[in-house]
């Protein structure tokens, strides 16, 4: 009885137990000795730390858990399918499924991942199912599916930002059904990767970047009607349409298979773009051979420098270059030469063995092409058969890497530096240098330097006696980079070899210092001078035209016209129009006197006066018509071509003899009693005659 009591005890205490193992909100199912814990849609941040450790089932889907983290599935060995589909998922730490030897199933797709590390999937043995896709990876590292290479079965790495996956480990995959790889970025396929792969029943690579496909048996087994050489599978499906293929003569092979028409199309070359792959002629795929466009045929190289060999080719497909030594020898990458997909060749230290024609071979599939560049090593002077005992054999750098190598100019005490700049001015700078011990042996001394406007590295050899050397036509307001270094015979190799003596960096001075000062009143001052002066030529301007004007009319119309007999002229400007008074005879024939004496022509009888007693007055002369008394000489003026000149004369004229005749008018209206106040004019005639 009282075992029973107690067995029911365990009962109940395990049950409660297990109640209290199932984490808040959660579904926990005991179903045929198999635990099963939905967490499903839950609204979890993380994953629930009190799940029961012999869970076999777990479901986390639709969930906003964002890291995966050791702790979360320590001790539960048991579990077989694990479902985190449709979180935020964006980060599994290493060995976060370390204790899941024996899960089956990994689903991940929805989440965040951007990358999967070396040993985010370390520890799942026996993994079968692995679905990752729909996240945003763009990188998964060479060994991630290492541990279940063997064991894996289904692989899905669709909807992301894949451009290569781990073909290595894809291709020990042999026991893998399916491999869904499309909506990615992917454009190469290592050739050979599906030809171990027999149980593959399905590949799709649809709508990726691939320009073309290396042939693979797997697609030979796709063809209709092909009997499979292993009892695996009968049918492949194979999708690789929406790729931008290049359909030349690296793709004729996959024309030539017999396969159902599965809507893919050519991309390039032209005359076939966009017309469907299965529809275009064999005789159309078509390559063209490598043709080199341009090479280096000629290099000299100083002994110990870096040399740069150049080779560009076009063809299609694109070709590979290779480089052939001069001793035959294909060069590949090496800690002494570097040679890069663009068609260049890197030889960092060359020595005398380099010397001679090098080979640029281009390939592709229609052809080859070559040329020769020939390669001069300029040899520096050896020391005899290089006996001299060097204390220090480190061969340091030959090239100014960057400016922080300035350090080197202090000795380890950090007292004294072994490269010094002075005297620096626009164009020249004095370098001194110190020689320390594993400088003695050296029977050369070099110099390199280059600025920040031109990158070239500029060499002087300076010979062993020599401590300080003068840089000249230097760039001035520009900063130097300086470096000096030892050459010496390298008992080692027998060949040169240089030791960094010291770097140091310099500023030349400007170029003309004494017209800086002007910069500052360069504005203000030059405003007001360009306007000065603008004013003042158009002032010398105005005064030229001016002179010139009036010297042309002046030597055309030449002297002033002359005025003859004036004595009978008036103005008309006394005030109240009236003649002024009459002066004696006496005096009037003076100023008459005077008047004949000046004039041109001498005067006629008829204005003759006599003397009278006490002022008498002037006798009159006979009625008759007289000739005019007075007259103008125009010249030539109607000759000439300065009309205004006349026209302002005719003006003058024409004033004064309204002038006379307004005075006329008023004398006529007088009585006749005060006739005698008209003065010599006694009648109408003689006014006009005298006025003309």
């Amino acid at each position: 009885m009282e075992r029973l009591l107690l067995v029911q005890l365990l009962m109940v205490g395990s049950a409660l137990a297990q109640i209290e193992a199932c984490p808040f909100h959660c579904v926990c199912q005991n179903l045929s000795e198999s635990l099963s814990t939905l967490c499903a849609n839950k609204g979890l941040l993380f994953i629930p730390p009190n799940i029961d450790r012999r869970t076999v089932e777990l479901r986390l889907a639709d969930n906003f858990i964002r890291v995966v983290e050791p702790p979360d599935f320590l001790n539960m060995s048991g579990l077989v399918d694990l479902t985190l589909s449709r979180n935020t998922i964006d980060t599994i730490r290493p060995f976060a499924f370390g204790d899941l030897e024996s899960l089956r199933s990994l689903h991940l797709d929805g989440n965040r991942l951007t990358e999967i590390g070396e040993e985010a999937l370390r520890g799942m043995l026996n993994l079968q199912h692995l679905i990752i896709n729909n996240n945003q990876l763009v990188d998964i590292s060479v060994v991630a599916f290492d541990d279940f290479l063997l064991t894996l079965e289904d692989l899905d790495l669709s909807y992301n930002n894949l451009q290569t996956v781990p073909w290595e480990g894809i291709q020990g995959m042999i026991f893998l059904h399916t491999l869904n790889l499309d909506h990615n970025l992917i454009n190469f396929v290592m050739e050979g990767t599906f030809a171990e792969l027999y149980k593959l029943s399905r590949l799709d690579m649809t709508s990726n970047r691939l320009y073309t496909l290396p042939p693979d048996p797997l697609f030979a087994r796709s063809q209709v009607g092909v009997i499979s050489p292993t009892p695996y599978t009968s049918t492949i499906v194979l999708s690789f349409g929406g790729n931008p293929l290049h359909c030349n003569c690296e793709l004729l092979w996959l024309r030539r298979l017999a396969r159902e028409d599965d809507m893919e199309t050519c991309a390039s070359p032209p005359q076939v773009a966009g017309r469907y792959f299965w529809s275009v002629p064999e005789e159309e795929f078509t390559c063209e051979p490598p043709l080199i466009t341009r090479h280096t045929h000629k290099l000299w190289i100083l002994e110990g420098q870096r040399a740069t060999l150049r080779c560009r080719a076009i063809g299609d497909p694109e070709p590979v270059i290779h480089w052939v030594s001069p001793d035959d020898k294909i060069l590949s990458n090496s800690s002494r030469t570097m040679s890069f997909r663009n068609g260049t060749l890197d030889i960092l230290v060359t020595t005398i063995r380099d010397d001679g024609a090098y080979t640029c071979i281009a390939i592709n599939a229609a052809g080859e092409s070559t040329a020769v560049v020939d390669l001069k090593i300029i040899p520096l002077p050896h020391r005899g058969n290089g006996s001299i005992t060097v204390l220090q054999q480190d061969p340091g750098s030959s090239d100014i890497a960057t400016s922080a190598k300035t350090s080197a100019n202090a000795t380890e005490g950090g007292s004294e530096r072994r490269v010094e700049v002075s005297d620096v001015t626009a164009t020249s700078a004095l370098v001194r240098w110190v020689a320390d011990k594993s400088s003695y042996a050296a029977w050369m001394y070099q110099i390199q330097y280059n600025s920040t406007v031109d990158e070239t590295l500029i060499y002087r050899i300076i010979p062993a006696s020599s401590r300080h050397f003068v840089l000249k036509h230097l760039v001035p307001s520009v900063d130097y980079d300086l470096c000096v270094l030892a050459i010496f015979d390298d008992v080692a190799t027998s060949l040169a070899a240089t030791n960094l003596l010291g770097c140091a960096q310099f500023t030349t001075g400007e170029a003309y210092p004494d017209c800086h000062s002007l910069h500052a009143h360069f504005l203000g001052g030059t405003l007001t001078v360009i306007v000065g002066g603008i004013i003042v030529v158009t002032l010398l301007v105005f005064t030229v035209v001016m002179m010139v004007k009036y010297k042309v009319c002046g030597s055309a119309h030449g002297s002033l016209p002359k005025v003859t007999n004036m004595y009978s002229q008036t103005n008309g400007g006394h005030p109240n129009g009236l003649l002024p008074q009459r002066t004696p005879p006496k005096e009037r024939g003076q100023k008459h006197r005077r008047a004949r004496v000046k004039a041109a022509r001498p005067e006629g009888p008829e204005h003759r006066t006599g003397d009278g007693a006490g002022g008498a007055a002037w006798r009159s002369p006979t009625p008759t018509k007289t000739k005019r008394s007075s007259s103008l000489d125009m010249g030539d003026i109607s000759a000439n071509t300065c009309y205004s000149y006349a026209k302002r004369l005719s003006f003058m004229w024409t004033k004064r003899s309204q002038s006379v005749h307004g005075m006329l008018v008023q004398c006529a209206a007088a009585p006749e009693g005060d006739a005698k106040r008209l003065g010599p004019f006694l009648n109408t005639d003689e006014l006009e005659e005298s006025v003309v």
